[in-house]
């Protein structure tokens, strides 16, 4: 019923959004929102070393009364990383969400990031699989199925 997330990335644009450790969180929120996208990757240099998301700036800034011009993202961000390969499948990684209560996961092949999928783009794919699937079957109860 679920493919790889490999599948998923091919119907994804190739972008990654990222920022530095050392930028400040109000440039963080301010480059989700031109984007329009929930998170972002923090990288210092090629190494990955966090993810920060609307979630991180509500619950470690903006509850805490801290100020997000002032605060920089590595004071925030979501450690350890928890990444998968093109090879995970998806409800491999909805469960890995799910366990570890985070909605962005990296995608890595080796040490290079290669994309990050989103809580929205698992359901996508379960959802596409699920219509597939069901008009497949409705061809076949009717009749129509080629085979």
């Amino acid at each position: 019923m679920t493919g790889t997330i490999e599948e998923v990335l091919r119907h994804k644009s190739g972008e990654l959004y990222t920022i530095s450790p050392d930028a400040t969180v109000f440039d963080a929120i301010q480059q989700m929102a031109d984007k329009n996208i929930g998170a972002l990757l923090v990288m210092a240099g090629s190494d990955l070393i966090g993810v920060i998301s609307e979630r991180d700036y509500t619950r470690k800034v903006a509850l805490k009364g801290k100020s997000s011009r002032d605060t920089r993202v590595q004071e925030i961000l979501s450690t350890p990383v928890i990444a998968v390969t093109p090879h995970h499948t998806v409800e491999e990684c909805m469960r890995l969400m799910t366990v570890n209560r985070v909605r962005h996961l990296p995608i890595m092949r080796g040490n290079e990031v290669i994309g990050i999928v989103s809580i929205g783009d698992l359901v996508n794919s379960i959802i596409s699989a699920q219509s597939v699937t069901i008009t497949q079957l409705e061809s076949y109860i009717t009749g129509q199925y080629p085979g």
